[in-house]
Formats: structure tokens, C-alpha cells, sequence
């Protein structure tokens, strides 16, 4: 990008005009795998991922060479309602926890050589409280989605979002329900841990805020403004820099996969995504069938921080070294199927 982004009718624009798959480079990656030493689709879900690599970093073979992981963290007025079982302070302290090399999105990180970038989004600040007011004023959210975009930065070849923010299950239920109708209950879980009273009442803000906001939304990316937060608008400004510089990315939990509003706006605009895993959180198993996604796997992690992305980085690794490092029939001189 030239100049930054001002204003959210500049994200609208660009929005609409997002390039669209490279049919041939999936094309090429198709052709191979049809070629390659095992019965056609007895790899799976691996053989899907390695032609979605190659149609969406427009190229064949796909690489993986360089991936990274990519956490925004951003602080919540709503967290003053005691929606969560720890204090607005731990987002701060665990982004230190980051830096430091001491979380859980580290260690994956390390283990799958993937690069980990954070970003703090105004710790200081927290967004407005959505039960009374936007979460967001325009130029805020648009700040926040253009710092997103630009932190796709040159050679990367995936990406994984992830999140930090006490108080983000709320606004991502909350911005589910704008989006997507239901109430509070239906979209509200326990977050860090919360249960019996302290559910209830998050459920009520969640309700509260969906409530109030839901008719005076006049778009998905107002709803964003709305019920969501800075490093959730981040997140979505990060798929939209992803697709234009053709970087397949990998959603983590809920509160990143709430980059659900580019869907609300067009159904294929997060075509260049997948969703890394399912969520223990069970708002976020509503959400990907809401927008026709198949995680790659469910294995109960409900921690944020990129952490299942990341996991999903070894899966996309393992899709491409197969589908490059495989003989094909050809090659191996063995007889293909009759």
C-alpha cells in the first residue's frame, strides 16, 4: 500500500476487489497430484490443502518455506463487567510472556520453524464498552485494520493469526450475533473458565450489546466498529493484506476466526483461509459452519495466541512436502492404476 488507510470506506472498496484464485497454479498442482506414487485421495484432506497452497500463492510448487505467525493483542471496556476469570492487566503481562519466549505460541513456533511477530494495540486503551456504546470509533477501526494489513509483510508464504485479549470471547460472540442472529446464550461460552453467575452475566452483555447494535449496524464492517476490538479488526485487516499479496492464511479460534465479517460481506473473501482448528469454545464450532469451513482438527485447545494455527502450520507443511517431494509413477517406474 501506497498511502495508508483512512477510513473504513477505503477497506469497503478494497474489500470489493479482491483478487480471485490462480486457477492455473491449481491447476498444475491437480495434474501432479493425480501423478504421484498412492491411490488417488489416499491422502486426504493433504492433497486438498497442497492445490489450495498453489491457488492461492499463485504459484506451483506451493512453498512453505517461510511462515509465520502473526498475534495482535488489543484490550476490552467490556472486561470491566467481570467477563472474564482473569484481570485486563494479564494481556499486557502475557505479551511479555511472548516476548519473552514463555507461552505456548513460542514453543510451536519453535518446533515448526515459523517466524512470531506481536503487536500491541493500544494495551493502554481499552475499546469502549459495547453494552453502552461502539466498541470503535470509525477512524479507530480503520487504524486498527490497517496496522493489520500492514504487518503482512514481503515473503511470507502462510500466515497464522492469532490473538491476546482479556475480554475478546465476548466481543467476538457479540460480533457473531450482529452478524449472524442469535442471542447471547447461543453465542457466549466460558472463555478463560468463567461459569454459574459469572456465565450468566457475560451472556447478558453479550445479549445486551447484540442487542443494541445489531439494528443500528449498517454493514458487516460497522458491526466490526461496533462489537469488536482492535486486534480483532487487526486480524481482519490481516487476511485482507494476505489475499492481496497472495498468502494463504490459517485462522486460530474464535476470536480470530471472528475475520468472520469479511464473509458476512462477500462469501468468498476468506477463500485464501482455512481454520486451523475447533475451538473448545462453542461459539466457534457455530461460526465455521456458519461460513462453510472444515477445521483441520479438534483437540480441545481453547488458549488462543495463534497456538492451533500455529499446530496447523505442521499440517500445511506436511501437505506441500508431500506433494513436492513425492515420485510420481513416472519417476518411480511403478505402474500406475489400470
Amino acid at each position: 500500500m501506497d498511502e495508508p488507510i483512512a477510513d473504513l470506506d477505503e477497506i469497503r472498496a478494497l474489500s470489493a476487489h479482491l483478487p480471485g484464485p490462480d486457477l492455473e497454479a491449481g491447476t498444475l498442482a491437480a495434474t501432479r497430484q493425480a501423478q504421484l506414487t498412492k491411490p488417488a485421495g489416499a491422502l486426504g484432506r493433504l492433497e486438498e490443502l497442497a492445490i489450495w497452497l498453489a491457488t492461492w500463492q499463485a504459484r506451483h510448487p506451493p512453498r512453505l518455506d517461510h511462515p509465520r505467525t502473526l498475534v495482535f493483542a488489543g484490550n476490552h471496556g467490556v472486561a470491566a463487567r467481570g467477563v472474564s476469570a482473569y484481570p485486563a492487566a494479564v494481556t499486557a503481562q502475557m505479551v511479555q510472556n511472548f516476548i519473552a519466549g514463555g507461552a505456548a505460541v513460542n514453543q510451536l513456533c519453535r518446533v515448526f520453524d515459523a517466524g512470531l511477530k506481536v503487536y500491541e494495540m493500544n494495551l493502554d486503551t481499552p475499546t469502549a464498552d459495547i453494552v453502552v456504546e461502539p466498541a470503535m470509533s470509525e477512524e479507530e477501526c480503520a487504524k486498527a485494520m490497517a496496522y493489520g494489513m500492514m504487518a503482512v509483510e514481503p515473503g511470507i508464504d502462510a500466515l497464522a493469526l492469532g490473538e491476546m485479549g482479556i475480554g475478546n470471547t465476548t466481543a467476538a460472540a457479540a460480533l457473531c450475533g450482529g452478524l449472524f442472529g442469535g442471542d447471547g446464550e447461543m453465542w457466549t461460552g466460558p472463555g478463560t473458565g468463567v461459569a454459574g453467575a459469572a456465565l450468566e452475566a457475560k451472556q447478558r452483555a453479550v445479549g445486551d450489546a447484540i442487542a443494541r447494535h445489531r439494528p443500528a449496524a449498517h454493514d458487516p464492517f460497522d458491526m466490526l466498529r461496533r462489537l469488536g476490538g482492535l486486534e480483532l479488526a487487526a486480524i481482519t485487516g490481516a487476511v485482507i493484506a494476505a489475499r492481496l499479496g497472495r498468502v494463504p492464511v490459517v485462522l486460530d479460534g474464535f476470536a480470530s476466526t471472528a475475520a468472520a465479517v469479511l464473509y458476512a460481506a462477500d462469501p468468498h473473501a476468506l477463500d485464501h483461509c482455512v481454520v486451523g482448528h475447533v475451538s473448545a469454545e462453542p461459539g466457534h464450532r457455530r461460526l465455521v459452519e456458519r461460513i462453510g469451513q472444515r477445521p483441520l482438527f479438534d483437540f480441545g485447545m481453547r488458549l488462543g495466541e495463534g497456538s492451533g494455527a500455529t499446530l496447523a502450520l505442521a499440517v500445511l507443511k506436511a501437505a506441500a512436502a508431500c506433494h513436492n517431494g513425492m515420485a510420481t509413477f513416472a519417476e518411480a517406474k511403478i505402474s500406475g492404476p489400470s
